[in-house]
């Protein structure tokens, strides 16, 4: 009972500590993904350039996470986490050094070009990486097993097996056959057909899924005119509640209807072609460009093709104003000014976000306005309509998240029993590094590449080079940002009708036996009722049946 009880804690505090590790995982790669478009202004660097800093965060993966997966359960798995751990830690505070040593963008929090402290989520992100590897510093290698001095049948029995182990036996296995055994499991797994086929319906949706959630809030900002500290927020607000409940009711379904792995992949099928649905309806929802003189309108307020954009004009000719500063000011006349110098501004009042310039003369060139011909820093905000449609992309965000997540759970699950039982742990980790090699690291970057073609005004570094991008054109963002998420995910789902019958046609066969459980559709994913299945099976051997013990 002392045996027992011990354990029983030491399984309590693994999971805590898990569940811990996983927490300060998640929030170390949240981070990145929030800081993208900070990180792109502070460095003026491009979105195609800071996709790469971000798909760089999965490149310390490739080397180690296959061979983790296959040689974790024969090393010490605790100390294995705990280094991965450390290891997480010191990338997160390596990521928020060049903050300190590249000095520190002159300009202070009043300015309308202050980005924030990018760079303190990383070193949250850092220690809380380092207190969670810790716990597992502490671990044992394995449980204690209960001692059976009284059980001397038992304890016969393991002395003639340990007499009859020949010296070869009892010495450790050389790297060239563990290499080789290695070799062995991984062409097992690559040769299902079944596994090779989730493998690729998953790449295409995980390529699309990164790519998407990596630019998700620059697109809200460029799109609805959200600030990033809002955005960021509200991704969190309506993207952690509906998935964690999806999640749960997907893992509730499952046990309430006892579905078996057929069931499981037609419902994960279902809810994941659901969201991609609802997801199309965001080309519908979009907002016009931002009303900007001399780029998307002329100083008269007229619009004026994309190629045809000059920021100089009669108006402003006086004035010898850069070409080449992105400063916005929003006039009373509601169009946006790239600079109050070149809205031909002569005076100002206050400082920093309060600046207040009077005396432009680009406001009235507008034959339409009447009023005062002053501006004020930033950019204006965009109209109602916009405001309204940006409700109705949330709303679209958080019914698709709800609706993929429903389906997560059974759609992991089915990884499971597509493969040999002592090479699922291969399979997951062969899976999660395909995942990030071909989906984690190059989405982001040519998904940035992409979003760069976009760009209508750049902005310019101290050597004179191209910077960040200032200004998108809304509609051809929303398209690319949109379409190319859409054209990667669409046909992941003809593969996933093709997996089906993969998966349908191999359990079927397998169940030309006598139909037990009740005439059920197929057997139950859950190993309990399966075993109890093979009990009652006719020609069930008795290894299948220990093997349920």
């Amino acid at each position: 009972m002392c045996v027992g009880g011990s354990n029983y804690k030491i399984i309590k505090a693994f999971l805590a500590a898990l569940s811990f590790s996983y927490l300060s995982k998640t929030l170390s790669g949240t981070i990145m993904k929030s800081s993208i478009t900070q990180i792109e202004r502070r460095f003026d660097v491009t979105s195609s350039t800071v996709g790469f800093i971000d798909g760089s965060f999965e490149i310390g993966n490739l080397l180690v996470i296959a061979f983790v997966s296959y040689f974790g359960a024969k090393l010490h798995r605790p100390k294995v986490i705990a280094v991965g751990c450390f290891t997480m830690a010191l990338g997160s505070l390596l990521t928020a050094m060049p903050h300190f040593f590249m000095g520190y963008i002159t300009i202070t929090p009043q300015d309308s070009r202050w980005v924030g402290a990018w760079w303190l989520g990383f070193l949250i992100g850092g220690v809380t990486n380092f207190l969670a590897a810790i716990p597992f510093c502490f671990l044992p290698k394995s449980l204690k097993k209960p001692e059976e001095a009284n059980d001397k049948t038992s304890y016969g029995l393991l002395e003639n097996t340990r007499n009859k182990l020949t010296p070869a036996q009892s010495k450790p296995r050389k790297w060239s056959v563990i290499l080789k055994d290695f070799y062995t499991s991984l062409k097992k797994v690559l040769s299902n057909r079944m596994y090779f086929t989730f493998l690729c319906c998953s790449l295409l949706q995980f390529n699309s899924f990164i790519g998407f959630l990596t630019y998700k809030p620059k697109y809200m900002e460029q799109q609805y005119g959200q600030s990033t500290s809002k955005s960021n927020f509200l991704i969190g607000l309506t993207t952690l509640p509906p998935v964690s409940i999806g999640i749960f009711l997907g893992g509730l379904i499952m046990k309430k209807y006892k579905m078996g792995i057929i069931g499981a992949t037609k419902f994960a099928f279902i809810m994941s072609f659901l969201a991609y649905v609802t997801t199309l309806l965001h080309f519908f929802v979009g907002c016009e460009n931002h009303v900007v003189a001399g780029m998307t309108v002329s100083y008269e307020g007229k619009p004026i093709p994309y190629h045809e954009n000059a920021i100089f004009s009669e108006c402003n000719s006086g004035c010898k104003c850069a070409s080449t500063v992105w400063d916005p000011v929003c006039g009373d006349n509601g169009l946006t000014y790239v600079s109050a110098c070149l809205a031909g501004c002569t005076t100002s009042v206050g400082h920093g976000k309060n600046t207040v310039f009077h005396n432009c003369s680009c406001l009235a060139v507008s034959s339409s306005w009447t009023g005062n011909n002053s501006v004020t820093l930033g950019q204006c905000p965009k109209s109602e309509d916009c405001s309204m449609n940006f409700i109705y992309y949330t709303v679209i965000q958080v019914i698709s998240g709800f609706c993929y997540a429903l389906g997560g759970t059974p759609a992991y699950l089915i990884m499971f029993r597509c493969v040999q039982p002592e090479l699922k742990s291969l399979a997951v980790g062969l899976y999660t590094l395909i995942m990030r090699v071909l989906a984690g690291i190059p989405a982001p970057v040519y998904f940035g590449a992409l979003i760069d073609k976009t760009c209508l005004k750049w902005g310019s570094t101290s050597c004179g080079q191209q910077g960040a991008c200032r200004l998108y054109d809304s509609n051809a963002y929303r398209y690319v940002y949109l379409g190319l998420s859409a054209v990667l995910r669409g046909p992941s789902y003809l593969i996933g009708i093709f997996f089906y019958i993969l998966i349908k046609k191999s359990f079927q066969n397998k169940k030309s036996r006598p139909i037990v459980n009740g005439g059920r559709e197929d057997v139950p994913i859950n190993k309990e009722d399966n075993c109890k299945i093979k009990e009652h099976l006719p020609g069930s051997s008795d290894v299948e049946n220990e093997s349920c013990i």
